[in-house]
């Protein structure tokens, strides 16, 4: 490789680490590539979602099922907590029926 060379993929890998960005290699399985990338692709964007499938990933890698109060945490969480919503129904004794 000739001296442009290594100055180009020094400078390219330099942006990369500034973004905090790494370059790394991966063996798998050649049916799993687009996969992969697909998951490195949305991982480097380092969003919410980015976020929330790190963790997904980790716990399915981990074996660890979620704890307790797991339903709890995530209605607490919704975004209709303290909407005041009124969810009383009319009570009706039905109707009649003869057998």
């Amino acid at each position: 490789m000739g001296n442009s060379q290594k100055r180009a993929v020094q400078n390219y890998r330099s942006r990369l680490s500034e973004r905090g960005l790494a370059r790394f290699e991966v063996l798998g399985r050649d049916m799993d590539r687009d996969l992969i990338r697909a998951l490195a692709r949305r991982l480097a964007e380092d969003g919410a979602d980015a976020s929330r499938l790190r963790a997904m990933v980790g716990q399915a890698l981990s074996g660890d099922t979620p704890g307790k109060g797991g339903i709890l945490a995530a209605l607490r969480r919704s975004p209709l907590v303290g909407a005041d919503l009124d969810l009383a129904r009319p009570r009706e004794d039905g109707r009649k029926v003869r057998l």
